[in-house]
C-alpha cells in the first residue's frame, strides 16, 4: 500500500468511527430529552445515510472485471441487474423469509469486509496474526445487524419499514441478542489481550451504535458512515486513476473513487420511486421499505463479487 493510500485508509477509519460515536452521543442526548423511540424523521434520516453508502457498490465491474469488452461488460451488467431484480421480487413476495436471508447475508458481508479493511490498512511486515480475522469478523458484522433488529425497540422501527416484518426472529430474539453481545464483548477482550486495541475500539464502536441508538438509525448510519466508506476507500487501491489522485490530494483520490458511483445512486432512488408507485405504495410509508429492498437486492450479487478482493485481502499480514 501506498502512503497516501494509507493515508485514505486511516482518515477513513477514523471519521467512520467518530461517526457511530456521534451517533451515540447525539441518540443518548436526545433520549435524555424525552425525544427517544422511533418517530417519522428517523426514516428521512435513514434515506440519506443509506443514499450515502449505495455508490460504493456501483464499481463491482472493476474489482471483478477491470479489462472487460463492451459486448461482455453489457452481458455483466445485464446478468447484475437480472440477479438484482430476481432478489427484489423474491423480497417483496416472501417478505419475513427474504428478510431472513438478507440479515444473515448483510451480517456475513459486514464482518468479513471489515475484517479484510483493517488487513489491508495492515503494516506489511508485521508477522502472522495473534488473533484470528474471524474473531473480529463476526462481531463486526453481527453487532450493527441483529443488536437493532432484536432491541425493545426494533418492534416499532419494523412497522416504519414493513409491518410484516414485526416478530421476523421467530421468538428467538432474545437469544440472538445474548449470542451476538457476548460475541462482540469476547472479540474485544481477545483484540486487547492480543494488542490490537484499536480494532477492540471499532468493535466497541459497533457495539455502543447498536445498542444506544435507535434501530433505523443504527443501521443506517453503519451501512452509510462505516460500511460503505471503509469499503470505497479499498475500491481506491483497485483504481489507477483513483490511486494516481491519491498521490496529490487524498480527499480527490477517494472522491475519484465514489463519483463513478453517482448515476447508481440516482437510479437506484428514481427506481425506488417508480417500484413504489407500481406496487401501489405511496412515498410517505412505502419508500423507505421498497430502498432497503433494492439495497439488499443488490447486496446478493455485490456480496458474490467483493469476495475475491475480500480473500485477497484476508491473506495480507495482521491487523494492526
Amino acid at each position: 500500500m501506498t502512503p497516501a493510500a494509507r493515508v485514505i485508509f486511516a482518515r477513513v477509519r477514523t471519521m467512520s468511527t467518530v461517526a457511530a460515536l456521534a451517533a451515540v452521543a447525539v441518540s443518548v442526548i436526545a433520549s435524555a430529552f424525552g425525544a427517544s423511540g422511533t418517530a417519522p424523521w428517523q426514516v428521512w434520516l435513514a434515506v440519506a445515510a443509506l443514499a450515502a453508502g449505495i455508490p460504493h457498490g456501483a464499481m463491482d465491474h472493476l474489482v471483478t472485471v477491470p479489462s472487460m469488452r463492451v459486448g461482455r461488460m453489457a452481458l455483466f451488467v445485464a446478468g447484475y441487474l437480472a440477479v438484482t431484480g430476481l432478489a427484489v421480487a423474491a423480497i417483496l413476495t416472501w417478505n419475513v423469509v427474504g428478510f431472513i436471508g438478507v440479515v444473515l447475508m448483510s451480517a456475513v458481508h459486514f464482518g468479513i469486509g471489515d475484517a479484510a479493511f483493517l488487513r489491508q490498512m495492515a503494516d506489511e511486515k508485521s508477522s502472522k496474526s495473534r488473533v484470528p480475522w474471524a474473531v473480529y469478523a463476526f462481531p463486526a458484522g453481527f453487532l450493527p445487524v441483529v443488536i437493532p433488529l432484536t432491541s425493545s425497540e426494533a418492534d416499532s422501527a419494523l412497522n416504519l419499514v414493513n409491518p410484516t416484518l414485526r416478530g421476523w426472529d421467530q421468538g428467538i430474539g432474545d437469544l440472538l441478542w445474548v449470542v451476538t453481545l457476548a460475541a462482540g464483548a469476547g472479540g474485544i477482550i481477545w483484540l486487547v489481550v492480543g494488542g490490537q486495541v484499536r480494532d477492540a475500539v471499532d468493535l466497541l464502536a459497533l457495539a455502543l451504535l447498536a445498542i444506544f441508538t435507535p434501530p433505523l438509525v443504527a443501521f443506517a448510519v453503519y451501512f452509510g458512515l462505516w460500511h460503505a466508506q471503509r469499503h470505497t476507500a479499498r475500491l481506491v487501491l483497485e483504481m489507477p486513476g483513483a490511486l494516481s489522485r491519491a498521490e496529490q490530494s487524498s480527499a480527490a483520490g477517494f472522491t475519484k473513487a465514489v463519483l463513478p458511483g453517482i448515476p447508481a445512486l440516482i437510479g437506484t432512488l428514481i427506481v425506488a420511486v417508480g417500484l413504489t408507485w407500481w406496487t401501489g405504495g405511496n412515498l410517505s410509508a412505502d419508500y423507505l421499505w421498497v430502498t432497503l429492498v433494492i439495497i439488499w437486492a443488490l447486496t446478493v450479487p455485490h456480496m458474490a463479487l467483493t469476495w475475491r478482493l475480500d480473500r485477497a485481502a484476508l491473506r495480507e499480514p495482521a491487523m494492526v
